[in-house]
């Protein structure tokens, strides 16, 4: 390491309050730091002169790749005519109107209007927040609680991480709040019987979110958030027929459905939106993301022309709605995000992402589909995952202490590719940027083969059977 990267993570470690980081461990040096200096298509290069394929678009968000110059055009010209102004009291800006209008016109049709924020965490937020105002409006002032999943991941604030199934972000947190509910998540590989069939999960899932509700009461239950495909929770598409299913349980007791798409909008999973793919018809979306392949901080709330109308006859009688960030509808957020879909509609990237998908899904099969370390290959799209098990055939556990998918990860990053660990698991995924080649998909699977067989190998030098 150079002495100008190590003074670098010096002042880091010193200064800096990292997200998802053992604080003690880092601040120690026992986690090591990395200073990303640049990025160029679905590669990052280091300080050091590093360079890392990232299998995993950031997270989830860098769908067009690093480094697009007419990025940073747009942003630079929007800097110099308008770098800011809110949108308070009717302000907008002509980039903010344009991406409106293109958003709607993406979604599923009945959406009416688009509330912006710059993270699916304080977008959620808005969330809770529309749907309890829709609510009282109606006059149902009882009808409140948030309906979630296990495994679900819709952000890590108050609310949000609330709404998160994943224990990390709860416990010492005091979390979830009260209002809050989770139901069974759709992972069919862990079906607590093996004879069901995907549609008999599926009936399951709706049977058990059914329970849930009349055990809290209907009329108390205001909405159901959930991610199309399940992300950090172990990005898992869910099986045949479960959208129909929930979508008859919600409309049975009036509740209000958010598609949380800040990780399948805009292409990951080869559709403009998750909730088209599997006709989830929300009432609601998220977004954030792949809106801007993150090179500007932008998120949304797109509201159904259901939920507007009654909101707008609220403000009729309670004056002006109450609800504002200093940076929503930011115009530099905006036109990145203009730009973006540009380049996505350009290159044909949601189409290119459904056939590199398809690839990407046919070549992680039969490369571990019969692997004696993988228990489950899934995914759809440009989203995949390898779930590992000392004895696939019984879909059996490792030891939590074994850490299996971090030691995967890191095999991977000694050969020079970003997979994730995902939390709660022995998981690790892939989201590559969408404009990842077929080459490229080849090259991720053949290191990702290495690091499998070398993690395997290392396990059974320690000891652990694996059948």
């Amino acid at each position: 390491m150079d002495q100008h990267t190590k003074t670098l993570l010096d002042i880091d470690r010193e200064t800096v309050f990292h997200a998802s980081t053992h604080l003690s461990q880092y601040a120690d040096g026992q986690v090591p730091g990395r200073v990303i200096a640049s990025g160029k298509g679905i590669r990052i290069t280091d300080n050091a002169g590093e360079e890392l394929i990232d299998g995993f678009a950031g997270l989830y968000c860098v769908n067009i790749g690093y480094g697009r110059q007419e990025m940073a055009d747009a942003i630079y010209d929007q800097a110099k005519a308008l770098a800011y102004y809110h949108t308070y009291v009717g302000h907008t800006n002509e980039a903010l109107v344009r991406l409106s209008q293109r958003l709607i016109e993406m979604a599923p049709n009945n959406m009416s209007k688009v509330y912006y924020g710059l993270s699916g965490s304080d977008a959620n937020e808005t969330q809770l927040k529309l749907v309890w105002y829709y609510n009282n409006v109606l006059g149902r002032r009882e009808k409140k609680k948030i309906i979630s999943r296990d495994r679900g991941y819709h952000g890590s604030s108050i609310a949000s991480g609330s709404l998160t199934g994943l224990p990390l972000f709860h416990a010492h947190f005091d979390l979830p709040i009260e209002r809050i509910k989770h139901t069974i998540a759709p992972y069919y590989y862990r079906r607590i019987d093996d004879a069901m069939s995907e549609q008999e999960f599926s009936a399951y899932c709706a049977e058990k979110l059914e329970e849930l509700i009349l055990a809290e009461g209907a009329e108390t239950i205001a909405a159901m958030i959930a991610e199309p495909v399940l992300g950090t929770g172990g990005i898992v598409p869910p099986p045949e027929g479960y959208w129909a299913a929930i979508r008859d349980v919600l409309d049975k007791y009036d509740i209000l459905l958010i598609a949380d798409e800040v990780v399948c909008g805009f292409g990951r999973i080869g559709s403009a939106f998750g909730s088209l793919y599997y006709q989830m018809k929300p009432d609601l979306i998220t977004v954030a993301k792949g809106l801007t392949s993150a090179y500007m901080p932008l998120s949304g709330v797109m509201v159904s022309d259901k939920v507007w109308q009654t909101l707008r006859d609220g403000t009729d009688e309670w004056g002006a709605f109450g609800h504002g960030y200093t940076y929503s509808g930011h115009p530099l957020g905006a036109a990145a995000a203009n730009c973006n879909l540009d380049i996505i509609e350009r290159e044909h990237l949601i189409t290119h992402s459904a056939t590199t998908g398809a690839y990407l899904q046919q070549r992680m099969a039969e490369t571990f589909a019969q692997h004696p370390l993988v228990g489950d290959t899934r995914g759809i799209g440009m989203l995949h995952a390898l779930e590992f098990s000392p004895d696939p055939a019984r879909r059996a556990l490792f030891d939590p202490s074994l850490k299996v998918g971090p030691l995967v990860a890191a095999e991977c990053l000694k050969l020079g590719l970003i997979a994730r660990a995902m939390p709660h698991g022995d998981i690790l995924g892939f989201a590559p940027p969408l404009v990842a080649t077929r080459q490229h998909i080849d090259l991720i699977v053949e290191i990702t083969r290495q690091a499998v067989d070398n993690t395997l190998d290392a396990l059974i030098r320690q000891g652990v059977s694996i059948r």
